[in-house]
């Protein structure tokens, strides 16, 4: 069971805590609580987020149920290691979208004794694991893992079904874009989708 208040006072390594999931899964909502209740308890928190994600604000960090936090955009993961000073809990939102050396900054900061809670998604739209999130939860000391409510089957969900056209991976959206399966929503979803594509080829070479 997570213990978010275990600290050992004379031990000078921080920890990293990752939030995984699905899209509509509510981990940044997850991220906001811990963060506040650091900020509660007057800990100095630095929250971060990449450049590129302006959906809900510039700065802040917002969940999609509208709650948020200040953060600082960054553009890339080094960013935050140069930023991260006199601090003792930082949070990064998003964290699939940040370059590989995200990993290593959060193993930096673990070990200059901050707390990192890191939130973001586990798998992309195709269902294969997303970014630097593999290794950031095989490094972390915990990984929560938050689910969605499948809106075909109403089971947990954990996969996030891309209902708009394209293929790149980054593709910042909403409930217009993605919806949550579960398992088997998620692949009878992808059969259909595949099917209708030969269909299409099928029909343009006619």
């Amino acid at each position: 069971m997570f213990l978010e208040n275990t600290v050992n006072h004379t031990e000078q390594f921080g920890w990293i805590e990752v939030i995984c999931g699905s899209m509509f899964s509510g981990k940044t909502e997850e991220l906001i609580r811990r963060l506040k209740r650091a900020q509660f308890a007057k800990q100095k928190v630095e929250i971060f987020k990449p450049a590129i994600d302006v959906r809900y604000d510039d700065e802040k960090v917002v969940s999609h149920d509208a709650n948020e936090i200040r953060s600082t955009p960054v553009p890339s993961s080094g960013n935050i290691r140069i930023l991260a000073t006199d601090v003792e809990v930082v949070g990064i939102d998003e964290a699939q979208f940040f370059d590989e050396g995200i990993v290593s900054v959060c193993n930096d900061l673990a070990n200059r004794g901050i707390r990192v809670i890191v939130a973001g998604l586990d798998m992309d739209f195709k269902g294969n694991p997303f970014g630097p999130m593999p290794a950031l939860m095989a490094t972390a000391e915990y990984v929560t893992k938050v689910h969605a409510v499948c809106t075909r089957t109403g089971n947990l969900a954990h996969y996030s079904h891309r209902t708009a056209d394209g293929d790149d991976l980054v593709l910042l959206g909403e409930t217009q874009e993605y919806e949550p399966l579960s398992r088997a929503a998620y692949y009878k979803a992808m059969h259909k989708q595949r099917e209708e594509k030969v269909d299409d080829t099928t029909n343009d070479g006619e």
